[in-house]
């Protein structure tokens, strides 16, 4: 026969049992940033980069103001002797001057004067004839330095020597020979020359 009328709606049922687990569901979407949490420690430093590509040049400075010049120090001279076998035991006066700028060689009295104290280069180049010929280098009224060259007859030769010696703002340096020594000679095919400069200054 024909379908009969939706009857009255029946009371709920009791609460069935709990199913079994699903499956697990796909990522949910990100949820909102958190505060921010304390700072960690300080990690061990990591090991030493590769160097880097040069800069690029950097633009030019600024002129600097002018420097002032350093004052260059000078003593120097040479002087040859004019006249053959000078008197013994007293300065040699080599007064046939060579170069002497500084004025710093007296050739009156054969004497070098320091002004500029410091480390000199002392050198004398002496002819000997006929005679001996004992030569010593005085400093501040010392004998610091002796020679001899042994001649006799007409024999000629040739005496040198040469130091380096400390001097003071003063000091006085001189060459002279001893008496029965004096074959210091001097002609015009023969010079008897006394040399010193100034090496460093103190």
């Amino acid at each position: 026969g024909e379908m009969g009328l939706q009857g009255v709606q029946g009371a709920d049922g009791k609460r069935g049992e709990k199913g079994e687990q699903g499956c697990k569901g796909e990522k949910g979407d990100l949820g909102p940033a958190g505060m921010t949490g304390p700072s960690g420690p300080k990690g061990v430093a990591g090991s030493k980069g590769g160097r880097g590509a040069p800069g690029k040049k950097g633009s030019r400075g600024a002129k600097g103001a002018r420097g002032d010049a350093a004052k260059l120090l000078r003593s120097a001279f040479s002087a040859g002797l004019s006249k053959p076998f000078p008197p013994p035991n007293v300065p040699i006066r080599f007064d046939k001057i060579l170069y002497n700028d500084q004025e710093d060689y007296n050739p009156s009295t054969g004497k070098f004067n320091c002004s500029v104290p410091g480390a000199y280069v002392f050198a004398y180049h002496l002819t000997v004839r006929g005679r001996p010929a004992r030569v010593s280098l005085v400093a501040r009224s010392r004998k610091v330095a002796k020679a001899r060259e042994t001649l006799y007859g007409q024999e000629i030769d040739q005496a040198s020597f040469l130091t380096v010696l400390k001097l003071s703002a003063g000091d006085q340096v001189w060459l002279e020979v001893a008496r029965d020594w004096n074959g210091v000679y001097v002609s015009a095919e023969d010079d008897s020359v006394f040399t010193g400069f100034l090496l460093y200054p103190d």
